[in-house]
């Protein structure tokens, strides 16, 4: 059977807030006991981030208004935690957890199904919200980056990020058919976006680069979550333009990952 119920109106939303807590509690668990996988998840942004500030990050450039470039990547790897977690590894797991039968299994326990799924996306939430908060520890204690003055832009550019990547991240698992080809699959595509986006060095306004790098969302993250760290007289905290792309592309994962949806493994 295909397709994701969604919650029951007769529920209340307190005691449905508790069930997807319980669960959550469990993937939590989950994850974090698997230590290799937990480190590697969360601390692949945390190893870049210092890497490159050992290899000269914290020298000025130009290209970016003569600030450090630590100062720029900081809120950069923020926003590559965050699709990390929310896309790369959410999309990898959900097409295991469907193609060895766990999703099929968990379907038969006397939890909603659709208080299942939710567990498992703000598990995802989660695990991208930790890194955003351990990179920029990181980069004030350790690199003394300057924080926003104003959280706001910041927050609604996280949350936002966090939505639409999760909804990507799930449409994407319904696009690969085998457990075999999920790492490949998610992660080229991730990664290869992710290089033409502007995550390692900046992208020249108005070049074929920059102009290919517009129809992706990765790029237009990088820009909301670095959008309130923008130390120039007058620059707006606000990346509305940015935000907007990033939400559309979440919709359009929402409708996907919905219409799509399966919980039996595929028959090859």
């Amino acid at each position: 059977m295909s397709g994701l119920a969604l919650p029951s109106k007769r529920g209340t939303v307190v005691a449905d807030v508790m069930m997807v807590g319980r669960q959550l509690r469990y993937e939590q668990l989950n994850f974090w006991r698997n230590r290799f996988g937990a480190v590697f998840t969360v601390g692949f942004s945390v190893i870049f981030l210092v890497m490159l500030a050992m290899s000269g990050a914290t020298h000025r450039a130009a290209a970016i208004g003569n600030i450090a470039l630590i100062q720029y990547y900081v809120p950069g790897f923020a926003a590559y935690g965050l699709m990390s977690a929310c896309y790369n590894n959410l999309g990898i797991s959900m097409v295991i957890r469907r193609e060895t039968g766990l999703l099929k299994r968990l379907r038969l326990s006397p939890i909603p199904s659709w208080a299942l799924v939710g567990a498992i996306l703000a598990n995802a939430a989660v695990i991208s919200i930790v890194q955003v908060i351990l990179l920029l520890l990181i980069g004030r204690y350790g690199y003394n980056v300057v924080l926003p003055h104003v959280w706001a832009p910041f927050v609604l550019a996280i949350a936002v990020g966090v939505v639409a990547f999760t909804a990507l991240g799930a449409a994407v698992s319904t696009l690969v058919r085998s457990q075999e080809s999920a790492g490949p699959i998610v992660s080229i595509i991730f990664f290869v976006l992710l290089f033409l986006s502007g995550l390692w060095f900046p992208l020249t306004p108005g070049s074929g680069l920059a102009k290919l790098a517009n129809y992706f969302p990765i790029h237009h993250l990088i820009l909301a979550t670095a959008a309130p760290f923008d130390t120039a007289p007058g620059a707006s905290p606000y990346a509305w333009h940015d935000l907007l792309v990033v939400a559309i592309w979440g919709a359009a994962g929402l409708i996907v990952a919905i219409r799509r949806f399966q919980w039996e493994p595929h028959r090859h």
